[in-house]
């Protein structure tokens, strides 16, 4: 297993790593829409926070030596199902056919009282 870290997406917030490289895969931990400059989240709005997610999620990936084209699985974590229409706007930018697995689930509560958390599975490029 190999540890993957950049600056350019946001530090972990606990004991974790922003991804982990095992057998030619990439599991990227879930991203919150911290902007990595400032240390704030995005706009309280889904769209920014999406965009802010999946740019960190690209970050990490690029880290890693692989990008958005290769991730295979993604989770899409809602604070609220009924911002899914307008989060799948703003993802549908980012990833092109053939389109990666996904789940998308709302829950209680996320950290920071983010509206979205992102989390993906990359093979190597």
């Amino acid at each position: 297993m190999k540890a993957i870290q950049t600056d350019k997406a946001p530090a972990a917030i606990g004991p974790y790593s922003q991804a982990i490289e095992a057998n030619g895969l990439v599991f990227a931990s879930g991203q919150l829409p911290i902007n990595p400059v400032t240390g704030q989240l995005a706009e309280d709005d889904i769209q920014a926070q999406t965009r802010q997610s999946l740019l960190n999620v690209q970050a990490i990936l690029q880290a890693a030596g692989t990008d958005l084209c290769h991730v295979v699985k993604t989770t899409v974590f809602l604070s609220d199902i009924a911002n899914f229409g307008a989060m799948n706007e703003i993802y549908a930018q980012f990833f092109q056919s053939p389109f990666p697995a996904r789940s998308a689930v709302a829950v209680r509560d996320l950290p920071k009282g983010a509206l979205v958390e992102i989390e993906v599975v990359a093979a190597k490029s």
